[in-house]
């Protein structure tokens, strides 16, 4: 029996609906455009037909009603797809009926033809299309075939085939199908769906550290000269051209003198050396401020609009943790942890240690914590930052968040928050779950090409309707073993991983330059830009081969609808270990333009050696019949190949690590 409250299983079961997180305790989660496919188990008892159709309720209140088909037969799996054009909560339900039609119509179609009970079928059919006109509103011509079947049911000059013969046309089992006549309708409950910008979805992201972009070194005596916001703002073309989207600011806030460390993460500081970013708060001010080396809140707001111009949102770092001498230090030392010597206990990440920092402590006043972060954020969000990385949000409650970021969602949907969180998956799966857009990944750590493919089928699967990975070859506190050997070659191909396993990426500034030197024992880079300023030479990028391949990556992502949809990746089978090969398709029904998309990108994982592979591609997962021949264009190089189901690749770290196969379409 069914609990109170509870729907009972009705009279045509429908069980294991998806996308459902958890029965509907959050929303599955898509953007404008996305096609969503929404499926179910639906049988029922006997041998009468069964339908089933999903029903939308738009955040306009208004409701879309679209087929759902038997997909799998033998698991009484049906599946149709959704495709929202508006943001905002959605909600959907999955209805299973009797379907008259398509029982009367198989039952007629065995019984006229073995002259069985060929009158009673005939009969039955002109009852049952006679409630389907009448039943159901349909416009005119549809009802004209309609009324055309029963006639020719009831035509007793008409052999009994030719009687039957329209009542059975395509054109009436279309429209039928579009308009179905139902019986036992047996809904099951509503599941949320909430609809975002593309942007939660789709963005390539560009990281630099504010202070270095423009930051000068006197030699004279010994000193830099921090960059601004201006001097950043200059930038901001050479990051647009290579096809960037999104260009995120670690922290720009004033930075702690107690504890402050110096160069390479050393405990001692020189007057010189200008902190950690991380190290938040000093006597200037906390969260809401500026560093003033950096400028004034209208010169942000200046490289915002800076950046608007030049098509880039602007992502600010948010690390909810403070130096020893922010404000909120003295105000209100509840919100720390106060240790029995009585010492504030700083941040920890074994075995890095960070004595610059005091992490919060939500335990002892949570109220006063939230309603001072929420003030903070929207300083930020009228300035018109529209997107949050979030640094370590898995050391802070959960139900923090989820308050957090639905305020914030109620006000500014546009802002999106990206979760940085290197945890266990389970933590990293629930910060998706109540409400983060983005999340980093383990694909930092993905160094081999079986490994890979693996990740990318699994972030591709059942987690993609509500974790969105956003995948980052280095950062500026990773630098792995693969990275610090691999050269540019490497720096290539994990570009091309990065940019095209996944609709959301992003680039630490300086990879284009293959900095790849670790600081010894630790898998970060020497000279850590987070301890100092970095003065770039961007002219020797060019001959490193990279940049060059970023932007043809983000061209083909600007091209390829399928390179900025999360499902329909899948992994092709090589003969080589080290060269992983997959394609992103999306359907001609699902696809904007009505044509279906295809890419088949193919990369090495060995930046030393040249290696080939015969690649047997899966032609059903790509929409193409077995024997069929494909045209492709190659992003990366510009060439053109004609490709079957197996095919031949070559990858040279001289010539190219990858191919980004663009597939024409007819």
């Amino acid at each position: 029996m069914a609990f109170p409250g509870e729907l009972s299983v009705g009279r045509i079961p429908v069980v294991g609906v998806s996308p459902a997180l958890e029965e509907g305790r959050w929303p599955a989660k898509a953007v404008v455009g996305e096609a969503v496919p929404i499926t179910a188990t639906i049988f029922r008892e006997g041998h009468d037909a069964e339908g089933a159709t999903i029903v939308v309720t738009r955040p306009d209140g208004k409701r879309d009603v679209r087929p759902m088909p038997l997909k799998d037969f033998g698991n009484s799996l049906y599946e149709g797809i959704y495709i929202p054009y508006l943001e905002g909560m959605h909600t959907f339900r999955v209805e299973a009926w009797s379907d008259p039609y398509s029982t009367w119509a198989h039952a007629a179609e065995v019984k006229v033809a073995a002259g069985v009970d060929v009158q009673l079928m005939l009969d039955e059919g002109v009852v049952v299309l006679t409630r389907a006109l009448s039943e159901v509103r349909r416009k005119a011509a549809r009802k004209e075939l309609l009324s055309a079947a029963v006639d020719a049911l009831q035509d007793h000059s008409l052999a009994p085939d030719k009687r039957l013969a329209p009542a059975l046309a395509d054109a009436v089992r279309d429209e039928l199908t579009e308009r179905p006549l139902r019986d036992w309708v047996s809904p099951s409950r509503e599941y949320p769906l909430m609809v975002q910008r593309e942007k939660a979805l789709v963005s390539a992201w560009y990281e630099i550290f504010p202070r270095s972009e423009g930051a000068r070194y006197n030699a004279r005596s010994g000193q830099w000269k921090s960059g601004t916001f201006t001097t950043a703002a200059k930038r901001l073309p050479a990051i647009a051209e290579m096809g960037f989207d999104v260009v995120y600011l670690t922290p720009i806030h004033p930075i702690g003198l107690t504890h402050r460390k110096g160069r390479n993460n050393s405990l001692t500081a020189e007057p010189t050396d200008p902190g950690s970013p991380y190290a938040i708060g000093a006597a200037e001010g906390g969260h809401d401020a500026i560093h003033p080396e950096l400028g004034t809140m209208r010169q942000f707001k200046n490289f915002v609009k800076a950046a608007a111009d030049n098509g880039l949102e602007v992502a600010l770092d948010l690390a909810l943790q403070c130096s020893p001498d922010h404000p909120w230090v003295t105000e209100h030392p509840e919100w720390f942890t106060q240790r029995l010597d009585g010492t504030i206990a700083y941040a920890e990440n074994p075995p890095k240690k960070y004595q610059d920092i005091y992490p919060l402590n939500f335990d002892n006043d949570p109220e006063g914590i939230y309603h001072a972060i929420r003030d903070v954020l929207q300083v930020w969000i009228d300035a018109g930052v529209t997107l949050f990385r979030v640094d370590n949000p898995h050391t802070k409650p959960l139900t923090f968040w989820e308050r957090l970021l639905a305020d914030v969602a109620r006000t500014h949907p546009e802002v999106i928050f990206l979760s940085e969180a290197f945890t266990r998956p389970a933590m990293m799966h629930t910060l998706a779950k109540i409400g983060f857009h983005q999340s980093y990944t383990y694909f930092t750590w993905r160094p081999t090409a079986e490994e890979m493919g693996e990740y990318l089928e699994e972030l591709s699967g059942e987690g993609s309707f509500y974790m969105r990975p956003n995948f980052w070859p280095t950062t500026h506190d990773i630098l792995t073993p693969d990275m610090q050997a691999g050269g540019a070659p490497l720096y290539q191909a994990r570009a091309v991983l990065a940019g095209t396993g996944s609709p959301s990426y992003g680039i630490y500034t300086g990879y284009e330059l293959v900095e790849n030197v670790p600081r010894p024992g630790v898998e970060e880079q020497i000279d850590n830009e987070k301890y100092e300023f970095k003065h770039r030479e961007w002219a020797e990028a060019d001959a490193l081969g990279v940049r060059d391949v970023i932007t043809r990556v983000n061209a083909a992502r600007g091209r390829r609808v399928s390179l900025r949809r999360l499902r329909g990746l899948t992994v092709h089978e090589s003969s080589n270990p080290f060269i992983l090969c997959y394609s992103c398709h999306v359907p001609a029904d699902q696809s904007p333009t009505g044509k279906a998309d295809t890419v088949i990108v193919a990369v090495s994982f060995e930046p030393h050696v040249a290696h080939d592979a015969i690649i047997r591609l899966d032609m059903e997962a790509i929409g193409l019949d077995e024997d069929a021949r494909i045209v492709v264009d190659d992003a990366l190089t510009d060439e053109t190949f004609t490709w079957g189901r197996e095919f031949y690749v070559r990858l040279d770290p001289a010539v190219t690590m990858a191919h980004v196969a663009e597939v024409r379409t007819p």
